[in-house]
């Protein structure tokens, strides 16, 4: 009796573990994270422009976890999203147009690279769809070659955050102002 116990208690226990075993093992799903298209009819996640009819460099965020695609009509705004919080623990990949081998007006996606990996120009005199913007590199050279031009500087991914937005959001205003004035005295009202 005591041996046939014992045996039930072995047999009950490696069940428990087995069963133990088999509901902690995570269940991994092949997600997709390669760059998609940018579609018309597709909005921009933060400020819901249409992502095509913009100029400029453009970013996506693909969800390594749920493959969930996420669209933005510049990088600044891709910025804007990446920079919150609650955004930074999204296990995430990111692709921004380079804009060394893309027509700025309409960027090809056929050269979408690693965010990541990209280097940046902040300052320069190229607008996107929010005015200033991010404009994205696969090379530091591209990058530098624009900034030397433009009296911009090069960042990496992770140099970019909320003061660099700030500084973007500023020139965007004051770019805005001239604007402005240009057309208010183009058509003779001052």
């Amino acid at each position: 009796m005591i041996f046939l116990r014992q045996n039930l208690q072995r047999v009950l226990m490696l069940c428990l573990i087995v069963f133990i075993a088999a509901c902690s093992e995570e269940v991994k799903q092949e997600v997709n994270t390669d760059p998609v298209t940018f579609n018309a009819g597709d909005e921009c996640i933060v400020c819901g422009m249409l992502v095509t009819e913009w100029p400029g460099a453009k970013g996506q965020s693909i969800n390594k976890q749920s493959g969930e695609t996420l669209k933005f009509c510049s990088t600044t705004d891709l910025f804007s999203w990446w920079l919150q919080p609650e955004n930074k623990t999204v296990k995430a990949q990111i692709y921004v147009h380079d804009s060394a081998k893309v027509d700025w007006d309409n960027p090809s996606d056929e050269y979408l690279i690693d965010g990541r990996d990209a280097w940046y120009v902040v300052g320069s005199d190229l607008m996107g769809a929010m005015g200033p913007t991010l404009v994205s590199f696969a090379e530091e050279s591209a990058a530098q070659g624009l900034a030397n031009e433009s009296g911009g500087r090069v960042l990496r991914f992770n140099d970019i955050d909320l003061l660099v937005l700030q500084e973007i959001g500023v020139a965007g205003h004051q770019y805005a102002e001239d604007h402005g004035k240009k057309i208010r005295e183009s058509m003779g009202v001052e």
